[in-house]
């Protein structure tokens, strides 16, 4: 398979989850604004989001794939299949057991995690209620995690991409139809989580059947695959899901200033993640599978060759991508959120971390491509070291940010981490020989930054000001956001095709 073809085809899927990632945002805004209920929903569904990628999509994922490629390229059917069942039998066994304790300690949970809440008796309530609601979804998205790496090994990149789709039409459904029918209306919000989780794994399952891979739970902690796996699971927790620890810490701090600010934080985050999903995550997916094939064959020359074209694709789509978040945050917040409870107050404050955000989006989808570097070796010690620094560092800056930058400061300060953590995988993976750059990449860099300049002043000129986006009515937004989107993606393309860019130049095939 071609694995630019496979961007694209994960990139589009990513693409239709995030549209209506912002769809059911934008409702979420109208139902129920920014307040004491949206406070408490996204501090809950934080919890087992945070835990979704330390034991999912995090840890998991990067511990397990690397070992089920080399069971599949070099021990056969059977062995691969016995792998297979045993890990998740013992997952199976895990989560359920981390699901019950989740539920039954969720008012110390929401203290640790959210202390600020506490003053607040009612506020404190409803988001351990909503906790308890939300806990269970841990298990279902770690077990279509597991059945995701399964088909990303074999190269069915596409239902695995899909598969978020369903959590969002479950957010949307459960918003606009649900929400009266519960008392206080939030609820229905937590309970599209747990049927979102459901339905994730339930939809993944056929397409196991049809490569023959469907699991049996049979849990065996004697088995050599599953205790590697727990080995190489154990310090990954830190090393892939370092942004993840920091924003439950930013969680934290979050609680003690004024209402609001986690809610202004999460639509910033979710700005952010739109062209992290798409770019970091899509490429993490399909290199991960490949790296761990090249190191299987040992060969070393297409390894380093496969992270030199990652790293090249992650400048081409992440830097015009930061300069656009941050030029375009008021368009942005605005068309997607500024209807019914949304007011101008918190489209203002969103905007300002939406901008600290931009600071580090080049940095954070780095890290998606680096860390696999690594993870595809088996080696784990390493990227936990630096994710160790990186959380230490990010914490003292939140501590010096926070005083005059509020929320704003806590959002900087992700962003710097994320390219503090970016740029020691990169010095790790050059020092150990793991990486080493392709010629041409002085030429590269220039014809880049002067594509980004061009499409930065397109946006610049057009955008006009927050006070005119804040009056204009809903629909003129959202043609005025499209035009500028339209024309700030033609003058880089533009710009890069005459500096002799083809994107044929970047197709690569991935190893079988």
């Amino acid at each position: 398979m071609n694995l630019l073809k496979a961007l694209a085809t994960v990139s589009s899927m990513t693409l239709l989850s995030r549209i209506l990632g912002f769809v059911r945002d934008a409702v979420i805004a109208r139902v129920f604004g920014a307040g004491l209920m949206t406070d408490a929903f996204f501090v809950a569904f934080k919890i087992p989001n945070l835990l979704r990628r330390l034991f999912a999509e995090g840890a998991f994922s990067q511990a397990f794939v690397p070992i089920l490629a080399e069971y599949r390229n070099r021990r056969g059917e059977a062995e691969t299949r016995a792998l297979v069942d045993h890990v998740a039998g013992v997952l199976t066994l895990a989560l359920v057991a981390v699901t019950v304790a989740g539920v039954l300690a969720a008012s110390w949970i929401v203290a640790i995690s959210a202390p600020g809440f506490l003053p607040t008796p009612e506020k404190f309530a409803l988001t351990v209620d909503l906790l308890r609601i939300v806990f269970p979804y841990i298990l279902f998205i770690a077990l279509t995690a597991l059945a995701g790496g399964i088909l990303n090994t074999w190269s069915r990149f596409a239902v695995p991409a899909f598969t978020p789709v369903l959590l969002n039409l479950s957010f949307i459904a459960f918003a606009l139809f649900a929400a009266p029918f519960f008392d206080p209306p939030v609820k229905a919000l937590a309970w599209a989580v747990f049927c979102g989780g459901v339905l994730q794994l339930a939809f993944q399952l056929p397409f196991l059947a049809r490569i023959g891979m469907l699991p049996r739970l049979r849990p065996s902690l004697r088995d050599e695959g599953v205790r590697r796996v727990l080995r190489q699971m154990a310090p990954a927790v830190f090393g892939v899901s370092v942004g993840q620890v920091s924003l439950l810490i930013n969680t934290i701090f979050a609680s003690f200033l004024v209402t609001g600010s986690v809610t202004w934080l999460y639509f910033a985050d979710r700005l952010m993640e739109f062209p992290a999903g798409m770019l970091g995550v899509a490429l993490g997916t399909i290199l991960l599978p490949s790296l761990a094939k090249c190191h299987a064959e040992q060969s070393d020359g297409a390894y380093s060759e496969l992270l030199d074209w990652g790293l090249r694709l992650t400048l081409l789509l992440a830097v015009p991508a930061a300069a656009a978040l941050a030029l375009l945050a008021v368009p942005l917040t605005t068309t997607l959120f500024h209807y019914g409870a949304f007011t101008a107050t918190d489209v203002i404050n969103t905007r300002d971390a939406v901008i600290a955000y931009s600071v580090g989006l080049v940095g954070l989808i780095a890290v998606k491509v680096l860390a696999p570097g690594f993870y595809a070796k088996q080696d784990i010690r390493t990227p936990v070291k630096f994710a160790l620094v990186t959380l230490v560092a990010t914490q003292l800056m939140n501590l010096v940010f926070i005083w005059e930058l509020r929320h704003a400061g806590l959002a900087l300060a992700i962003s710097l981490g994320a390219c503090l953590n970016a740029a020691l995988l990169l010095r790790g993976l050059r020092r150990r020989a793991i990486y080493r750059p392709q010629p041409g990449w002085g030429i590269f860099a220039c014809k880049l930054t002067l594509a980004v300049y061009v499409m930065g002043a397109v946006l610049w000129m057009f955008a006009g000001d927050a006070a005119s986006w804040l009056a204009a009515p809903a629909v003129e937004r959202v043609w005025r956001l499209a035009l500028l989107v339209l024309a700030g993606a033609a003058a880089y393309f533009a710009t890069l095709w005459l500096l002799g860019f083809r994107m044929h130049d970047f197709a690569r095939q991935a190893r079988s």
